[in-house]
């Protein structure tokens, strides 16, 4: 296929993209009411809301400098040097982003609010008691119940923010701080994993967009950008431990696994991705079954601490399921969201996401060749079980709405797709110009 004709491809595939986030828009705002899909600006959870802020300037001169020169940079700086670049482009793109909507709105405020985490940390004096007694409150007519997203998430999650809080770092600042920090480790590592399990030269190529994601309106300031992250260091250790790097890189993606299904019942569906790293690693695992041992046993520690202190992850989930019926998921249709998350998700990968997954789909089907040639079915091969496991989410029905945010944690594993484009540096100012659109023109509160 000639170079035209592809990039022609690219284009239909980004304008179906395009035509799919205008249907979910129209049909949203035409066809149902606020009442029936619970979000203010269909199919984001937001309003119409056109304003600049003071991270305004900075979001156009990181985006800038980042289409400019982020490609060249990442094709030729040393390995260590790029992984660290990423992280603090990714951060200071995340936090320009985050700061247009003002300090309080966009960082400090973010967790604060009546839903979220941080108003229940004075309920966790005795966390023992708490965690015991945790699924006593889930239900909506349960006494004192919790907030949607504490009683959404398994208790790993807000006891993330009550251990911040008892070093002495309370307060939605620094809640909003761990989580902008750690959620911009996310793009290191999926570079990490993708250079062990496709080689450097994808990795490479995938660093930019990676670090200029759409996704960064949502991370900046929102826990599943935490979530999401930790979810990717764990199928990174697993991608280091199946090449041939030391076991105990094993042990620490099963804790950091384990870890993943006590923040988010939803991540669970990691084990996609995971299997599909143990399967572009099989050579490695072949050699070295043993690796099994350290995997299974750090997969244990989470799991049996939560358990020995009393939550029982199961009948939290299944109380989750009528909670989550009992609320908005029992108004907002099914036939409607299973569709628009589709459009959720182009949003936050943008369009050279779209692109790049349309090419992924020739590797795949290709024949296995040596050298360059095989890093990139091995590559497509990890974004397609990204997307698998998201399709999986989406069909599941316990994703109706909100899944610019919920799916965080996938949207990072579809993002290597760029690596396939050609004229990287155009479809790189598409996604910034994407990002600073929704950020500037949606006030994207949740």
């Amino acid at each position: 296929m000639t170079r035209p004709r592809s990039l022609t491809l690219d284009l239909c595939a980004a304008a179906a993209a395009v035509l799919l986030v205008a249907a979910a828009v129209l049909v949203g705002r035409t066809v149902y009411t606020y009442d029936t899909l619970i979000v203010g600006w269909p199919p984001l959870l937001g309003r119409w809301d056109p304003h600049v802020g003071p991270g305004t300037p900075a979001a156009v001169l990181v985006a800038t400098a980042a289409v400019a020169y982020g490609p060249a940079l990442a094709g030729r700086l040393p390995w260590r040097a790029l992984l660290a670049a990423a992280w603090s482009t990714a951060m200071a793109w995340t936090w320009s982003l985050a700061l247009v909507d003002g300090w309080h709105r966009g960082v400090a405020g973010r967790l604060t609010t009546g839903q979220e985490y941080l108003t229940v940390i004075d309920r966790w004096h005795d966390v023992p008691a708490t965690l015991r007694d945790f699924t006593g409150h889930i239900l909506l007519r349960s006494p004192d119940n919790w907030p949607a997203h504490v009683a959404g998430h398994p208790p790993g999650a807000t006891l993330t923010f009550v251990l911040l809080d008892r070093i002495g770092l309370g307060g939605g600042g620094w809640a909003g701080a761990w989580c902008i920090t750690v959620g911009a480790t996310g793009c290191v590592a999926v570079l990490v994993a993708v250079r062990a399990l496709a080689g450097e030269r994808p990795a490479r190529r995938a660093a930019p967009f990676l670090v200029l994601a759409p996704a960064a309106v949502w991370t900046g300031t929102s826990a599943d950008g935490y979530f999401a992250a930790v979810a990717a260091w764990a199928v990174a250790l697993l991608a280091l431990a199946v090449t041939g790097r030391s076991p105990w890189w094993a042990a620490g993606s099963g804790l950091l696994f384990g870890l993943t299904c006590y923040l988010s019942y939803g991540l669970t569906l990691f084990a996609v991705i995971g299997a599909a790293v143990l399967w572009l690693g099989r050579r490695g695992v072949r050699e070295r079954p043993v690796l099994f041992v350290p995997l299974l046993a750090g997969a244990a520690v989470v799991p049996l601490a939560f358990t020995v202190a009393g939550f029982d992850w199961w009948e939290a989930y299944r109380l989750l399921v009528e909670r989550y019926y009992e609320g908005a998921a029992g108004v907002r249709p099914y036939g409607y969201w299973v569709w628009a998350n589709l459009a959720c998700t182009v949003l936050i990968t943008g369009l050279a996401t779209v692109a790049g997954l349309r090419r992924a789909a020739g590797p795949l089907v290709r024949r296995r060749g040596a050298g360059a040639v095989a890093e990139e079915p091995r590559l497509a091969f990890l974004v397609a079980a990204g997307l698998l496991a998201l399709l999986i989410a989406d069909l599941s029905g316990m994703s109706k709405a909100e899944t610019e945010r919920i799916w965080l944690p996938f949207a990072l594993w579809l993002l290597p797709a760029g690596a396939f484009l050609t004229r990287p540096r155009a479809w790189l100012a598409a996604q910034a110009v994407l990002a600073l659109l929704l950020n500037h023109l949606v006030a994207t509160g949740w």
